[in-house]
C-alpha cells in the first residue's frame, strides 16, 4: 500500500514547488530580475532596463525601488495590493503622465520619489489618499501647471521639491494645507511675474522664508535677477490665463480652418493608435521586458514538466492498482 501514498506525496511536493516558483518570479533568487530582502521587506529593481512594473511583487514589500529604468507609462493598477509600501522610488525614468488612481492604495506611503522624469502635468486628486506622505520629490520634470488642491490632503508632508520644472504659477491656496511643511524647493522654474496669479506665491514665500530653500532663487522667468518675493502689485498687474497645454489648439490652425472652404481643408492624418482604439485594441498593462520574456518561457517549460510528472505519477498508481 505504500505505492499510492508515495505517488500522492510526490504530486503534493511537485505542486507546491511549482506554485512557489511562479509566485516568487519577481525576485532574483527565484529567477526574477529584482533583488528582494526578506528581512527588511525591500525590493530593488533599479537599473534593469524595465519598460513595465514587474509582476508578483510581494505584498509584504515596504520599500520598492524602480530607479533608472525605461518606464514611460504606468498601469492604473500597477501598485494595487501594495498597501504596506512606505517608500516608492520612480526616479530617473521616462514617465510622461500618471494614470488616475495609480497611488490610491498606498495608504501608508511616506516617501514618493518621481524626480528626473518627463511629467508635464498631474491628474487632479492624484495624492488624495496619501495622507501619511512626508516627502514628495517632483524635481527635474516638465510640469507646466498644478491642479487645484493637488496638495490639500498632505497634512503630514514635510518636504516638497518642485525645482527645475516649467511652472509659471501655482493655484491660489496651493500650499495652505501643508501644516507640517518644513522644506520647499521652488527654484529653476520660469515664474511669470507679470500676472496677478504670482502674488499668492510671493506672499507665501515671504511668510515662509524659513521653509523655502533658496527663497531668493525662486526667480522670475523673464528677469532671472529678480526674485518672486520682490515683485510689486504694480508689476504683477495682468490677468493671465494659461492654456491647457494638453488640449489647446494653436491659434494659427483655428484661423486657417475658419477662413478656408470645406474643399480647401487638408485631410489631417489620424495616428495609428487612434485606429487601434477605435477597433477596440488596447495595449497590455504590462509590456514584458527581455528578462520577463525569459521568465515566461521558463514558466511554461516548468508547467509542461509539471504535467508530465503528474501523468507519470497517475500511470504509476494505475499500474500498481492493477497488479494489486
Amino acid at each position: 500500500m505504500m505505492g499510492p501514498v508515495l505517488a500522492a506525496c510526490l504530486l503534493i511536493i511537485l505542486s507546491t514547488a511549482w506554485i512557489s516558483q511562479a509566485n516568487g518570479a519577481t525576485c532574483k533568487k527565484d529567477g526574477g530580475v529584482c533583488t528582494c530582502n526578506d528581512q527588511t521587506k525591500n525590493v530593488d529593481c533599479s537599473s534593469k532596463g524595465l519598460t513595465a512594473i514587474p509582476s508578483n511583487i510581494p505584498v509584504e514589500t515596504t520599500e520598492l525601488r524602480l530607479n533608472f529604468n525605461s518606464l514611460s507609462k504606468l498601469s492604473p493598477t500597477a501598485f494595487h495590493g501594495l498597501s504596506k509600501l512606505t517608500l516608492l522610488s520612480l526616479q530617473g525614468n521616462q514617465l510622461q503622465t500618471l494614470p488616475v488612481g495609480v497611488f490610491d492604495q498606498l495608504v501608508n506611503l511616506a516617501d514618493l520619489r518621481m524626480n528626473i522624469n518627463q511629467l508635464r502635468s498631474l491628474p487632479p486628486k492624484i495624492f488624495d489618499n496619501l495622507s501619511k506622505l512626508k516627502e514628495l520629490n517632483l524635481e527635474g520634470n516638465q510640469l507646466q501647471s498644478l491642479p487645484e488642491g493637488v496638495f490639500d490632503k498632505l497634512a503630514e508632508l514635510k518636504t516638497l521639491d518642485l525645482s527645475s520644472n516649467q511652472l509659471q504659477s501655482v493655484p491660489h491656496g496651493a500650499f495652505d494645507s501643508l501644516s507640517s511643511i518644513s522644506n520647499v524647493q521652488l527654484f529653476g522654474n520660469p515664474w511669470d511675474c507679470s500676472c496677478k496669479d504670482i502674488l499668492y506665491l510671493r506672499d507665501w514665500i515671504n511668510d515662509n522664508k524659513d521653509k523655502v530653500t533658496g527663497a531668493q532663487d525662486a526667480a522670475c522667468g523673464d528677469q532671472q535677477s529678480k526674485a518672486v518675493l520682490e515683485i510689486t502689485e504694480e508689476e504683477a498687474a495682468e490677468d493671465c490665463v494659461y492654456p491647457n497645454t494638453t488640449t489647446a489648439i494653436p491659434t494659427t490652425i483655428i484661423t486657417t480652418l475658419a477662413s478656408s472652404n470645406d474643399d480647401d481643408i487638408p485631410e489631417l492624418p489620424v495616428p495609428q493608435e487612434n485606429f487601434q482604439k477605435f477597433l477596440g485594441y488596447q495595449e497590455p498593462d504590462h509590456l514584458p521586458t527581455q528578462p520577463q520574456c525569459l521568465m515566461s518561457i521558463s514558466g511554461y517549460l516548468g508547467l509542461m514538466m509539471f504535467f508530465v510528472l503528474i501523468s507519470a505519477a497517475i500511470l504509476y498508481v494505475i499500474h500498481f492498482l492493477k497488479k494489486a
